[in-house]
């Protein structure tokens, strides 16, 4: 059960309600996650997508570049919502099971091209240590440029916020869904 109240589309304002019909007609095509809980505060939900497609959608990283990035966040942050829905947003655009897998237990996968590579490894010590040192950076900068950096940083930032939203109202999984690692810790009562 989710800590916070997650607004449906009948017990949505006006306000609420347009925020949600922009989501379902944009790329997303539906509100899911921290968008459900986010919608509690129309203008918040509003910026939010807008920042969310901009940075999943259209930046100078590839497809597969920026779901890698969004995998390591998702299981660094131990996310296990936001590593569901990138893990199918994975598979649909044929990133392999293996390099998954080996992201899942926050290994880095085989099999990556330099580009991939470049990324999985800013992103992965972005996570680490909140900052990347010298010798990741400028290995980043010459297989990517300045833009994709820029941009690489705050697709991590922003699907760190994203994780935190889910894991913080324990947004649920899809019912009937596992899973893929144990959850955060709780208080023991």
């Amino acid at each position: 059960m989710p800590r916070i109240s997650l607004p449906t589309p009948e017990s949505m304002n006006a306000e609420q309600r347009a925020v949600y019909d922009k989501i379902v007609s944009g790329p997303r095509g539906k509100v899911q996650g921290p968008l459900r809980a986010v919608l509690l505060n129309a203008e918040l939900a509003d910026r939010w997508q807008a920042l969310g497609a901009l940075l999943r959608y259209n930046t100078s990283l590839p497809p597969r570049q920026s779901e890698l990035a969004i995998l390591v966040t998702g299981r660094a942050c131990q996310s296990p919502f936001e590593w569901y829905a990138h893990r199918k947003e994975a598979e649909k655009i044929g990133i392999e099971a293996s390099i998954i897998d080996a992201l899942l237990v926050q290994a880095t996968p085989e099999g990556l091209s330099e580009d991939e590579l470049a990324v999985v490894r800013f992103a992965q010590e972005l996570n680490r240590l909140k900052s990347v040192t010298d010798t990741t950076y400028t290995h980043a900068l010459a297989r990517l440029g300045e833009r994709a950096v820029m941009e690489l940083t705050a697709l991590v930032g922003y699907y760190t916020m994203v994780a935190m939203t889910l894991n913080a109202h324990e947004i649920p999984l899809p019912e009937g869904v596992p899973a893929a690692f144990p959850l955060p810790q709780h208080d023991a009562a």
